[in-house]
């Protein structure tokens, strides 16, 4: 049976489908982690401390010897996400009665899923649309983009902007997992390479016991919302991206590839929570959102950058034809 094979074929199918699964369990036997308890009932309750080894093995591929274009084209990017999150942020406090909707259409859309969504980039599908349409030499820049994983910049963005407030020890206990496993990978290379492989192999165990949270109602509820911050986070985003492209001496094709919402970014509504009970009442459809949003994202934002390459690959050949007639003349 080819079961790997048909889950990928789903987008963000080896966290979408673990999630649902924990989702329908705990829809149709809500107590079952308190019933099995042991080892199930601490997978299916157990989000954090499997996400705190995965974020140790991001921070385990990250590498020091970047050269300076890879550093210049990561940071830029990075800052570009997180500063551009930050401002929308912002601008919903202002929109958004206590940063939740509870009532009408937009039920269950909040500051903080809005946050989060737009905090993190899909880095492996990045990776892969730039080995396709976009400069090899960019795909290294994925070492420094990698940095946006987990809670640690979302929590610093809540708090910098005054949207929400944390205790410095919960703040630094969020990015020290992700700072030794970075450290170690950069004292030795097998190192990076070994913890490098748990970062796909963590991914179902951590969605799964994030879906044992959730319960199917809420899920059905983000259909179209979903659908709605996936292309506010495209739209933004990608508005955004495009121009630092730009800057950093890009055609813009490399921004609009990393207009999308990782699917780490479902994680950090449970880690907001657990860090500061305000946003307890929202997380459930806060990471609803978000995984309908990593879903609609990495859909949309590959057929946008091969629209956008094939677009500049034509003026391309459009220009240099009318240079070579020019010459003939």
């Amino acid at each position: 049976m080819k079961i790997k094979a048909s889950i990928e074929k789903i987008p963000g199918g080896m966290m979408v489908v673990p999630l649902f699964f924990g989702a329908v369990i705990n829809t149709i036997f809500p107590s079952a982690a308190n019933v099995f308890g042991s080892f199930t009932g601490a997978i299916m309750t157990g989000s954090l401390p499997i996400l705190g080894v995965f974020y140790f093995c991001v921070g385990a591929t990250v590498n020091f010897k970047a050269s300076p274009y890879i550093l210049k084209k990561g940071l830029t990017f990075l800052l570009t996400k997180v500063c551009t999150a930050a401002v929308v942020g912002l601008i919903a406090n202002q929109l958004i009665p206590n940063q939740y909707i509870k009532n009408g259409f937009f039920a269950g859309l909040s500051v903080l899923a809005i946050v989060a969504a737009m905090n993190e980039t899909n880095v492996g599908m990045w990776m892969a649309l730039m080995a396709q349409f976009g400069r090899k030499e960019d795909i290294g820049a994925s070492s420094i983009m990698m940095m946006e994983s987990g809670p640690f910049l979302t929590m610093v963005t809540f708090g910098a902007t005054g949207l929400g407030h944390f205790p410095w020890q919960f703040l630094v206990g969020t990015i020290i997992p992700f700072v030794f496993g970075m450290v170690l990978g950069n004292l030795d290379g097998e190192m990076r390479g070994f913890f490098g492989n748990g970062v796909n192999v963590l991914i179902p165990f951590f969605s799964f016991a994030l879906g044992a949270g959730l319960n199917l109602t809420n899920v059905a509820k983000a259909g179209y919302l979903g659908i709605f911050l996936a292309i506010l986070v495209i739209v933004t985003t990608g508005s955004t991206l495009f121009l630092a492209d730009k800057f950093t001496g890009g055609n813009g094709t490399a921004g609009i590839a990393a207009a999308s919402s990782a699917g780490a970014c479902a994680t950090v509504p449970a880690a907001m929570a657990a860090a500061n009970h305000k946003f307890a009442i929202m997380a459930p459809d806060a990471t609803a959102l978000v995984v309908a949003s990593v879903v609609v994202t990495s859909i949309v934002t590959p057929f946008l950058t091969a629209w956008w390459s094939r677009r500049i690959k034509r003026r391309q050949m459009l220009l240099k034809s009318n240079m070579d007639h020019l010459t003939n003349i």
